[in-house]
């Protein structure tokens, strides 16, 4: 059963999160214009993008297949028919002076993401996701005081992905997230780079006495790394709290994150939907989805993080947060098979990639994908721990030289580093004999109950034999000898 929320100083914490997703097409939402990233300011805005007199609007296909993908994959409604409007506002870098979105009836309807928050499962409600386009940039730096406008992403296709306001701490807002990157960039719906803006998200917050109607929620914008949304969110809460303790009233308001302080920051008041003046769009038709389309996609579905996750548990035994991390990518689940394959051990294979994989990758910020080590040379050495021909500590050993690029040969790297474990048991007998007969302090201490010179003998006995030894036969034998 679910745990009780965490109150903040007598406060429950109230979150919901828009997160915009763009769309891996490579033309715009309704024109031919390209959506490549880095191309020099202005050069990949057309004629529609530009909303020039005469122009029309085009829906691309493969923005709403990927809505159909997502739709199925969050087990939501992909609405039969849905339409897109004009939402009214001005700013210098939305040339139209609208956007195109949905509002009244969006492509997707509802659906749930879950999650491990800890060693509990957690499920975020979904409200819907519609189709939008981008707007463009506006550039503040280098430009001597004055604002540079950049209009290769209006028309960029985006799907926004908004929450129910499910969530209660900035921990699972940030698993939410994860998951839901995670699952986008599985679909291959969304490269989710958040350094380029691909994955984006905004954060409604507000506090409440438990039991009390909802807060006053503000609206922290544009947040761009899981680190960011957890210290925007961690922020506004204290603030909305110092506020009311103040006896002050908390404003509805959309607000920057500022990385550098640390703090938030009013940008300005918050609008509701009746101040965007919505529409439809007249130059723009229903968009209908038949029965066909969608059982087309969903034939084309790959296996999904949560089902893929279940099945480790079920087949290779994997506790859930294992799983969880093996399923992290397609690249990584497809490592952990291949790995699991070879060395016919699961629990291993995962252990390795969770420990010593991991901490290389993190330590070098690469994906698994470029890891210099093989799925068959790691389950050589996995194979070598099973069967105790390596040590734990030995095998990391071998880990750091194949990494290295030393050699890709498991077995000679065991040779040549004098790593393979004791297999003579009479010559293991002797160095335990040895052992108790120069150690009788700790000896005479195991006798009296003190189960911690026990792991004292092991490790005179590890040490004697320069760590060849088969910790689990040594400690076997020291056992039979003691007694």
């Amino acid at each position: 059963m679910p745990s009780s929320p965490p109150l903040i100083r007598g406060y429950e914490v109230v979150i919901g999160l828009e997160t915009h997703a763009q769309l891996s097409t490579k033309s715009k939402i309704f024109s031919g214009a390209s959506t490549r990233f880095g191309a020099a300011p202005n050069t990949q805005a057309c004629a529609v993008d530009l909303a020039l007199p005469g122009t029309l609007p085009v829906m691309n296909r493969g923005a709403v297949e990927r809505a159909i993908r997502f739709g199925l994959a969050v087990n939501a409604k992909v609405a039969p028919l849905s339409i897109f409007a004009r939402k009214n506002y001005f700013y210098p870098d939305l040339p139209k002076g609208y956007q195109i979105s949905q509002y009244e009836i969006p492509v997707v309807q509802g659906g749930r993401i879950e999650f491990m928050l800890g060693d509990q499962r957690r499920s975020v409600h979904l409200t819907r996701a519609h189709l939008e386009e981008d707007a463009g940039k506006s550039l503040h730096e280098d430009f001597a005081g004055q604002t540079g406008i950049d209009l290769n992403r209006a028309g960029t296709p985006l799907l926004e992905i908004v929450t129910e306001p499910d969530m209660r701490s900035s921990a699972e807002a940030v698993e939410y997230a994860k998951a839901l990157h995670t699952l986008v960039v599985w679909l291959g719906i969304c490269d989710g780079n958040m350094q380029e803006g691909s994955f984006r998200c905004d954060a409604n917050v507000s506090v409440r006495r438990p039991g009390e109607a909802l807060g006053t929620r503000r609206e922290v914008k544009n947040l761009n790394s899981f680190r960011f949304l957890q210290q925007a969110i961690d922020f506004e809460v204290q603030w909305q709290i110092d506020r009311i303790e103040d006896g002050l009233a908390v404003e509805q308001a959309t607000v920057l994150f500022d990385p550098g302080t640390g703090e938030t920051r009013a940008m300005r008041s918050k609008e509701d939907a009746h101040d965007y003046r919505y529409f439809p769009d007249p130059d723009l038709p229903p968009l209908v989805i038949a029965p066909e389309w969608i059982a087309r996609v969903r034939g084309e579905m790959p296996e999904l993080p949560a089902a893929m996750a279940a099945r480790f548990q079920r087949v290779d035994g994997l506790p859930a947060a294992d799983a969880a991390m093996m399923t992290q990518s397609q690249d990584f689940a497809r490592y952990y098979e291949a790995l699991r394959d070879a060395s016919g051990q699961p629990k291993l294979a995962a252990n390795w990639l969770m420990g010593e994989v991991s901490k290389r990758l993190n330590a070098e910020g690469r994906g698994i994908d470029t890891a210099p080590v093989a799925p068959a040379v790691l389950a050589t050495l996995i194979r070598r721990i099973a069967d105790g021909t390596v040590s734990n500590n030995g095998a990391r050993q071998v880990f750091e030289a194949l990494w290295a690029g030393e050699s890709s040969d498991v077995d000679a790297l065991i040779e040549a580093k004098g790593l393979k474990q004791m297999d003579d048991s009479s010559a293991l007998e002797a160095i335990v004999d040895a052992v108790l007969a120069a150690h009788t302090r700790s000896v005479d201490e195991f006798r009296a109950g003190k189960d911690k010179a026990f792991n004292a003998l092991v490790g005179q006995v590890m040490k004697a034999s320069q760590g060849k030894a088969n910790p689990a036969q040594a400690g076997e034998i020291l056992r039979r000898k003691l007694s």
